[in-house]
């Protein structure tokens, strides 16, 4: 890997940019949503995710890479938007088959209102986020529109077969990954929607489709891994910042970096009691099963171990930013983008 990303110089730059862009979009996506309750059952959870304010990473990166590219804001908006409602679709699926108890500080949807319901509200935000993706058209002409709907529908499905790997892994039990296993499912499941697509879709815009997509791969991946290694370790160690259930990725045996480290590292007997515990069902799992993975875990120094590799990723990072947007003129979107990194690998929630 490439050597660890260095410190910030603007500590404030990446939350205020978060919380100025996150608010633009929040603004244009509730236009989307119902302005009241009028489909019993549906409008209802419809705006639930949404409304819980997440961090708005994925669209603020998006507006700020149009931005940087020359772009006016109204420009990128409908496909920030279009990103937040995918995001809060894909959430809503993943808390059901993922098991999860919580998001964003709050019980997750499917134990407000029951899985069948929950489901039908992932779809629907789904389905709604075609909207702004057909508003493009009219905003940036048909050509570039049809081209931000073909990432989309990349993203998609690139999406859909990181969540089959990360799910058919645990319904295996699968004790054999190795870190390019990890990093191969993080590039479909998480990079994709969290930071190649919204990249790739600013630089699309801003550049009038002249810039080429590949180096965005490439970013994307560094900056997307590094944040999901980020996200896993907070889940261990985090505190009540982090809004989703603590050690909520040991109880649903997800294979994180850590999990696979530690399977290659235990002993054979204890490597076999490991599969036993991620072989029960969730509700099997108990506290101290947690507790003993957790001290195994710290014992053979798996979360430390994870953390240098996302060092290594944030640095290869800022390698390939600065292959993209050095050409670029100075600008506070072109710094929020290169702070980003390290703020991915030091934020607490």
């Amino acid at each position: 890997m490439i050597a660890a990303a260095p410190a910030a110089d603007a500590p404030d730059l990446v939350p205020s940019v978060l919380a100025e862009y996150g608010e633009i979009t929040r603004k244009a996506l509730n236009r989307y949503l119902p302005s009241k309750s009028s489909r019993p059952y549906l409008d209802e959870l419809l705006a639930d995710y949404p409304a819980r304010r997440g961090k708005m990473m994925r669209s603020s990166l998006c507006i700020a890479t149009a931005r940087a590219f020359g772009a006016p804001m109204e420009h990128a908006v409908c496909s920030a938007v279009a990103i937040e409602l995918l995001h809060n679709a894909f959430l809503i699926h993943d808390d059901i088959q993922d098991g999860s108890d919580e998001r964003r500080g709050r019980p997750a949807l499917h134990h407000l209102h029951g899985i069948p319901l929950a489901l039908n509200a992932g779809d629907s935000l789904s389905l709604l986020s075609l909207h702004p993706l057909k508003e493009n058209a009219r905003i940036l002409g048909p050509r570039l529109a049809l081209r931000v709907l073909e990432e989309t529908e990349r993203m998609a499905w690139e999406s859909a077969e990181g969540q089959a790997l990360d799910l058919g892994w645990r319904r295996d039990n699968r004790m054999d990954l190795s870190d390019e296993d990890y990093l191969v499912m993080v590039l479909k499941k998480t990079c994709w929607l969290a930071t190649i697509y919204p990249s790739r879709v600013g630089a699309l815009i801003g550049s009038r489709g002249a810039a080429p997509l590949e180096p965005f791969f490439r970013f994307g991946f560094f900056l997307g891994a590094a944040f999901q290694i980020q996200d896993d370790v907070l889940n261990l160690a985090g505190d009540a910042r982090y809004g989703k259930e603590l050690n909520g990725d040991i109880l649903e045996g997800k294979r994180t970096l850590m999990l696979n480290h530690l399977c290659r590292t235990l002993s054979a007997a204890k490597r076999a009691r490991l599969s036993r515990v991620l072989s029960a069902a969730r509700e099997q799992r108990t506290a101290r099963d947690v507790d003993w993975i957790l001290a195994q875990m710290q014992r053979c120094g798996s979360l430390e171990y994870a953390l240098g590799i996302a060092r290594g990723l944030a640095g290869a990072a800022l390698r390939e930013y600065e292959h993209i947007y050095d050409e670029l003129p100075e600008s506070r979107d072109r710094r929020f983008i290169r702070e980003l990194v390290t703020w991915v690998l030091k934020r607490a929630s």
